[in-house]
């Protein structure tokens, strides 16, 4: 006999496994890029480090147009309209286009300017140059499948992301190959090759969308209240985005200040801190579409048990991913940088990644249940909360720091304890009251 258990699982597994599949397809395009470029030279690969930098800043501010997205569509469908459903998600399509040849016009004319930021000699700087001016053209594509992916979820359907996402990476690499060595473009080449990949990605939803508009009667053309709700929405989840990035951005300057040694530490760690966040990434986003789309529905109890459901997964994930990480953590070092002594650095600190582990996992799902309810601006409001309580935290870092791997400790405790710690405060509180459930997307 199937229970509602049982059936929820299944529903969270059908749309968290795609999502995640979809979620390491993205990172595969850097991976692919800098494999072939990093048979071009040294220069070639240093220019395309500092043009990644930039670029993933930029994209990174623009998640927001899924994360928007997904549940003001989530909600209508939930309601029994696809219809409005869809245009709703075709009106955040419209305005990641305008976002994005905004931001693809001001890129591509400060290219110079913003590589210039980075202080690297001319033969670096000249390949960053020329491969930054050219990707800069690939934003609006990049933004509008954000949108375009946001709507699918909404729509309860996170494979054909994956199937587009898969694509995608497959026809970017033998792109890639051919105009870096067939052509002969160096890595003018890689990013055209990337750029011709991302607008065939656009080229395949606008395909997919357009079936979906037609099946339930949807309207394409751009709507200026779903416009302006999306906007409105989004801007509160760019301010969110931004205080995530500020702390980020906030240790890597701490551990800048500590040395050399604590800064390639600290790397590693967050570089396993990010892996174990791909698979938290894909619960976040199943609990984001299951909620909005109960809300839709107006059932209440529905979105209680998709939260007490993922919130479980969430801390049994964070077990089992935490005892993962401790065990291995005597040997991640030596295989990140093949130096006994600096992965003798870097172990306690792993450690304090591994005991935080099931906080971040709840963190990550109460996030995701709360951007699935629209609750946007109570998010952006928390971010800057959870800063206020990291400052006093990375202070202390940077005056009782001590040294060797007591640093990296102290700066891994501040992170993943402070800082999470305030998130699960904030997003907590927030999910105890009903508040959050009747916010109107």
């Amino acid at each position: 006999m199937t229970t509602r258990r049982d059936t929820l699982n299944r529903d969270i597994l059908r749309l968290a496994v795609p999502a995640l599949g979809a979620l390491i397809a993205e990172p595969l395009f850097l991976l692919v890029d800098s494999a072939m470029i990093g048979h071009l030279g040294v220069a070639p690969l240093a220019g395309l480090g500092i043009a990644s930098a930039v670029l993933q800043t930029i994209v990174g501010l623009m998640v927001f147009l899924a994360y928007s997205t997904t549940p003001a569509v989530a909600r209508r469908f939930g309601a029994g309209e696809p219809g409005r459903a869809v245009s709703v998600g075709i009106d955040g399509m419209w305005l990641a286009l305008a976002i994005g040849a905004a931001l693809a016009l001001a890129g591509s004319l400060t290219t110079p300017w913003l590589v210039g930021l980075f202080g690297a000699e001319p033969a670096v700087a000249a390949q960053a140059v020329t491969y930054l001016g050219i990707s800069m053209w690939g934003l609006p594509a990049m933004l509008i499948v954000f949108a375009a992916t946001g709507l699918l979820r909404g729509m309860q359907d996170t494979v054909t992301p994956l199937w587009i996402a898969g694509a995608g990476f497959g026809a970017n690499a033998v792109l890639n190959f051919l105009l870096i060595y067939g052509f002969g473009w160096g890595i003018a080449g890689s990013a055209f090759g990337t750029v011709l990949a991302q607008w065939a990605m656009v080229g395949a939803y606008v395909l997919v969308v357009g079936r979906l508009a037609r099946r339930h009667a949807a309207s394409v053309r751009p709507q200026r209240d779903g416009v302006r709700g999306s906007a409105r929405s989004g801007g509160w989840m760019f301010l969110r985005t931004v205080s995530l990035r500020a702390a980020l951005l906030a240790t890597v300057a701490v551990a800048t200040g500590l040395g050399p040694d604590e800064l390639a530490g600290w790397q590693v760690v967050f570089t396993i801190f990010s892996a174990a966040a791909f698979a938290l990434d894909a619960l976040a986003i199943a609990a984001q579409a299951l909620v909005g789309k109960g809300l839709g529905a107006g059932d209440e109890r529905e979105v209680q048990r998709v939260l007490r459901r993922t919130t479980a997964w969430g801390v049994w994930f964070g077990v089992l991913v935490g005892g993962v990480i401790a065990a291995a953590s005597g040997v991640i070092g030596i295989v990140f940088t093949g130096d006994a002594a600096l992965a003798a650095l870097i172990q306690p600190a792993l450690l304090v990644l591994a005991v935080a582990q099931p906080v971040s996992a709840v963190v990550f799902v109460l996030d995701g249940v709360l951007i699935g309810a629209g609750d946007a601006r109570y998010l952006a409001i928390a971010g800057g909360l959870n800063l206020l309580v990291y400052a006093p935290a990375l202070a202390l870092v940077i005056a009782f720091a001590g040294s060797g791997a007591v640093r990296l400790v102290w700066l891994g405790a501040a992170f993943f304890g402070a800082y999470m710690l305030a998130r699960l405060v904030t997003l907590g509180w927030r999910v105890r009251g009903r508040t959050w459930m009747a916010i109107a997307v």
